[in-house]
């Protein structure tokens, strides 16, 4: 069954401008060439509109809306910061008005987790969600750690105070936790608009942030306007908080524009199938096939024996912790949650110091809203008070304690050896060590040639436990409108052939869980091509991060694409 069963690719007449002659290099300096290919990419962020001629004489302007705060991302930290903000403003008798602009259809639809929650972070936000309903009805009653061979299970005692032990968490469905708080936010009189994904940062004159831009809908696959094509919406805001979870793509605009990498290390990643690291290096790799296999596994597949496979999803991580947490704050905005990344990854948990970085946020900034007093060198607020609270609350005392676990198991000291350093400077010394240990750099840069690589066998899919990846797709719910430019852009169309292909055999095709990505031959049979499913996409963020010649922007399709978790 091949992928093009799923997707039904439309072919474009394009001109013959559209078939370049293309020569690159990748990120590690390898010098790629390819003969002249049929462009792949139209959207908009990689081919202005304004020397197209068929964009000539098409409104392109824009309605116009202001709110006091705008936020970027309905998920745990962004309707944290949504109702905190409220909170506050109802305790003061301010007048405030929030609004959060969520890309998927309803709140919480795009939303995936283990989840095993830690309910810090919720109960200082709700002291009383217990009677408010909140779905946390599973508490944890035993932990089971162990290191898996081939074929045995060694134990690994959990003892306490480690960070993976579970006492007092409860193990929750988290899409339905952020509906839940969804419907806190709207009682306390938030204004929520799921169905719209922001697409563009808007800036003012004086290079402060002034809001965001919801997508352009009813564009053709060809990047072409449709008869039905509607341009996007502006929200302006005094300060917009950017909640777009794990490697958003706003977010990188922003990284680039205010330089707040600077001075931290790069961000390190998972993808969340089953923990599988993407600092890999093997390009033959496939976490979803290895996902398959690790259910095989003696002591894994008694537990999944006569179950159903009734939903399948998946979602990129953030793996960095202390070393990658970035600048925080700029003139107009904030970075929040996971899109900065305040993962614990020791514990696999993020949600309860997302949700608090939000609440953190949401104070400082109304404290500066109140302030009589204030006098605001940009337009846009900016509001370096939250990240210096952020660096004073139990958030950064976390992960300081645990940023050196993930980087030692990296190590010349290698897995029994990370453990051992686990055991000694975590928990004897609460991560007191007086140094910090780095992480190995971009994951897009550990890929080694396919030819220094064994290419990597993996069994068959039973259909019991083990699966095909199109069937798994298909339970994700996943849909996006099929004529409209892919949301996986290239910048260079030349590059997955002449260099990805070429180097590292396609590994896209692999790295991939959802299908969206594959090699087919050309029409003429000499050579191949790749070809984008871009209505497989789950939104995980995969591409964009692991692509080792880092060719790969994902951007928002239409608003309410992607998949439709039902409490993932």
């Amino acid at each position: 069954m091949a992928l093009q069963s799923l997707v039904n690719q439309a072919r474009v007449a394009l001109p013959a401008s559209f078939f370049p002659s293309l020569l690159h290099k990748d990120p590690n300096g390898r010098c790629c060439s390819s003969a002249p290919i049929p462009r792949i990419t139209s959207h908009y962020t990689i081919y202005s509109r304004d020397k197209d001629p068929r964009w000539e004489g098409v409104d392109m302007q824009r309605f116009v809306d202001e709110a006091d705060v705008v936020i970027v991302g309905g998920g745990p930290a962004g309707l944290s910061a949504a109702i905190r903000l409220k909170q506050l403003a109802n305790r003061h008798e301010k007048e405030l008005r929030v609004c959060v602009v969520e890309k998927a259809s309803q709140i919480g639809a795009h939303t995936l987790s283990g989840a095993c929650l830690e309910p810090s972070a919720l109960e200082e936000l709700f002291p009383d969600w217990k009677e408010r309903g909140a779905p946390l009805n599973t508490p944890v009653m035993e932990d089971r750690f162990a290191i898996l061979t081939e074929k045995y299970r060694i134990p690994v005692p959990m003892l306490p105070g480690l960070p993976m032990n579970n006492h007092g968490n409860y193990i929750v469905r988290l899409g339905h936790l952020v509906r839940w708080l969804g419907e806190q936010a709207e009682e306390l009189g938030v204004e929520l608009y799921p169905g719209y994904a922001a697409a563009e940062v808007l800036f003012n004159e004086d290079g402060s942030v002034k809001g965001i831009a919801t997508n352009d809908v009813g564009i053709a696959k060809d990047g072409s306007p449709k008869d039905v094509f509607e341009r996007g919406m502006e929200l302006h805001a005094k300060v917009t908080l950017f909640g777009e979870g794990c490697h958003g793509h706003l977010a990188k605009q922003l990284y680039k524009q205010f330089n707040l990498r600077e001075g931290c290390e790069p961000q390190t990643y998972a993808i969340g199938l089953k923990e599988v690291g993407l600092d890999y290096t093997n390009p033959y790799l496939s976490p979803f096939r290895e996902f398959q296999r690790w259910k095989h596994h003696p002591s894994i597949s008694p537990i999944l024996e006569g179950g159903s496979r009734i939903a399948y999803g998946a979602r990129a991580l953030n793996e960095g912790g202390f070393q990658s947490v970035p600048k925080l704050t700029f003139p107009g905005g904030a970075l929040i949650g996971c899109s900065p990344g305040f993962m614990n990854v020791p514990k696999i948990k993020g949600t309860h110091t997302a949700m608090k970085s939000g609440m953190l946020a949401a104070e400082a900034i109304f404290s500066k809203l109140t302030d009589e007093n204030l006098q605001s060198e940009t337009t846009g607020l900016h509001v370096p008070e939250y990240e210096q609270n952020l660096k004073k609350s139990w958030i950064w005392k976390e992960l300081h304690a645990v940023r050196n676990i993930r980087p030692s198991f990296h190590s010349y000291l290698g897995l029994y050896g990370g453990m051992l350093y686990t055991g000694v400077f975590y928990w004897i010394l609460r991560g007191k060590e007086p140094w910090t240990l780095k992480h190995c750099g971009l994951d897009s840069a550990q890929l080694k040639p396919a030819k220094q690589c064994t290419p990597i066998e993996y069994p068959k899919p039973d259909g019991k436990i083990s699966f095909d990846l199109l069937s798994s797709v298909a339970l994700s719910g996943t849909n996006h409108e099929h004529d409209q430019p892919a949301h996986l852009t290239l910048k260079d169309d030349g590059v997955p052939v002449a260099c990805n292909l070429a180097t590292y055999d396609g590994p896209e095709q692999r790295f991939c869980p959802a299908g969206v990505y594959e090699f087919i031959p050309l029409e003429s049979g000499e050579g191949m091509r790749l070809q984008i499913n871009a209505q497989n996409c789950v939104h995980c963020k995969t591409c964009d991060i692991k692509d080792p010649s880092q060719n790969i922007n994902w951007v928002v399709p239409e608003g309410s694409g992607g998949p439709a978790y039902n409490g993932m």
